[in-house]
């Protein structure tokens, strides 16, 4: 039997907050203001995170860009192999991306295969001009060629090691959490 248990507290709300705030600036920055920007989180901790870092948009602009979620269940590559039947919930993109910078947000960017899913989902949605990838928190371990171009913390981590991520809209709390694994 699998278990959890806490190690270390990584980020607090105040430090999440900080975080989504310096990538907030940082992808205004970058893309030299919000023309034709969209925020898509992947569910499910990347939904609040796009729409937290669309409202810091929103104060740094005064405009608020346009913010979709997105739904991978079917295009994971481990599909075949569960046990279970998958959830699938609804992609909510708002308006045609072609030609538009996405951002792509989740929480934790961990082997890359999430976001290959993601990659696959938007193209099949349209042509952006350019998509990048906002994580929270990078705990390296890439099996893809992937990377973010705003992370909030990078943390290494070892095979024996997980970050859980939680934030106020799904859990109840705020923090981000490194536990190790005890099998």
């Amino acid at each position: 039997m699998t278990e959890l248990i806490d190690k270390t507290m990584l980020m607090d709300g105040d430090a999440i907050r900080r975080a989504l705030t310096r990538i907030s600036h940082e992808i205004v920055e970058k893309n030299k203001g919000i023309e034709d920007l969209v925020l898509v989180g992947i569910r499910t901790r990347g939904v609040p995170i796009a729409e937290r870092i669309a409202d810091e948009i929103e104060k740094i602009e005064g405009k608020r860009p346009l913010v979709g979620v997105l739904d991978i269940t079917l295009y994971r590559d481990d599909l075949s192999t569960m046990a279970y039947q998958p959830v699938l919930k609804s992609t909510q993109i708002p308006g045609d991306i072609s030609g538009k910078t996405v951002v792509l947000t989740d929480d934790v960017l961990y082997t890359g295969r999430t976001i290959r899913a993601a990659l696959d989902a938007l193209i099949d949605m349209g042509r952006p001009h350019i998509i990048q990838l906002a994580v929270l928190i990078d705990r390296g371990h890439r099996e893809l060629p992937i990377r973010a171009d705003y992370v909030g913390k990078n943390v290494p981590t070892s095979a024996h090691e997980t970050i859980s991520v939680e934030l106020n809209e799904l859990d109840g709390d705020e923090k981000v959490m490194l536990k190790e694994i005890k099998s």
